[in-house]
Formats: structure tokens, sequence, C-alpha cells
């Protein structure tokens, strides 16, 4: 979701995407795998296949396959916590497995995975090993870094984030997007 903050009501978002003023924090969402973004427009015409919550790039020797996931970051001096949309690419098996059960209310299942976004206030958070685990319901599967990775953003995940830098976070991609 892309949101825009509504003057004068600064925990007001509206969606660009539904049109609705919610007042609750924005995710913060990409559209696409890194991986993706780096192709050119040819390249992703002619390799690359993206779908809401799939993505595919074609390469002559392998296949690149991504799954768009959540993560949870904990905010320490709030009630609320941080949402991202993200993109992790999958094994072959995995992926396959993923896609096959996709529609299936009651799949709850774990995979391993990589982070494939680059999330802005980190520098390069691509190739993250996560534990990927489905949800019950049909609701996108939830990510967890692998907590004896040495990176900031693993350690900002398992210790939280002040209220003041999430609202920061927000702010940037209300300012980036709209």
């Amino acid at each position: 979701m892309f949101w825009k903050r509504k003057k004068n009501k600064s925990t007001e978002f509206k969606c660009f995407e539904c049109g609705n003023v919610h007042s609750e924090w924005p995710a913060l969402a990409f559209k696409s795998p890194a991986n993706y973004d780096f192709l050119s427009d040819k390249e992703k015409t002619e390799l690359g296949k993206l779908e809401s919550d799939f993505c595919e790039i074609h390469y002559q020797d392998q296949i690149d396959r991504f799954i768009r996931v959540t993560l949870t970051q904990k905010v320490k001096d709030a009630c609320e916590t941080l949402e991202y949309g993200l993109w992790v690419s999958l094994s072959e098996k995995s992926y396959l497995d993923y896609k096959k059960n996709y529609n299936n209310p009651n799949h709850e299942t774990g995979y391993f995975g990589w982070l494939y976004n680059n999330v802005p206030e980190y520098g390069d958070t691509s190739s993250i090993p996560c534990d990927v685990m489905t949800k019950s319901g049909n609701d996108r599967p939830e990510i967890f870094p692998h907590e004896d990775f040495d990176h900031q953003f693993v350690r900002d995940y398992y210790s939280g984030i002040l209220k003041t830098e999430a609202e920061n976070r927000i702010s940037e991609m209300i300012k980036n997007v709209g």
C-alpha cells in the first residue's frame, strides 16, 4: 500500500490504492523484489513475470523465484508495530509448494528464504536469511530474520526501534511516493 499523509491530521493517511483514509500506521510496502527492480523495461517484459504475490525472473541458466511476505517491526515506546510488505526468494521446491497451496486456507508450513528488498534505512538488506512462515486463512507469510546474522536490520528487528524512527520511516515513504 502507498499512503499520503492527510493535511492537518498527522495520524491519518490517505491510501493511494483504495482512496480511503486510515488512522493506523501504513505498511511500508515494496511492489517488487530488488532483482526485478534492477531489470530494464525490456528485460522485465522478456524475462520477468510479476504478479501481486509472485515474481519470477527467467534467465537462460536459472529461474529466480520470489513471494510477497510481511515483517512486523517492534516499536519500543508505542502500542503500534511497523509493518513491512517485502519479498523473499525461495528455492524451486518451496516456491512450487507455496504456489500449489496458495489458495489453501489451512496450509501452514515454514520455508527458508532470502530477503530481496533494500530497506532504505539500512542500505543493502538483500540476502538476509529468513524463516518464512505461512499462516492459516490465506494471509501473506511472515518472515523472521535469522537472529545470528550480523546486520543492523536484524538487530533492530529483535531489539525494536523507537516511535520517532518509525514515524520518520513513514514520512520518508510518503515523501518519496506522494
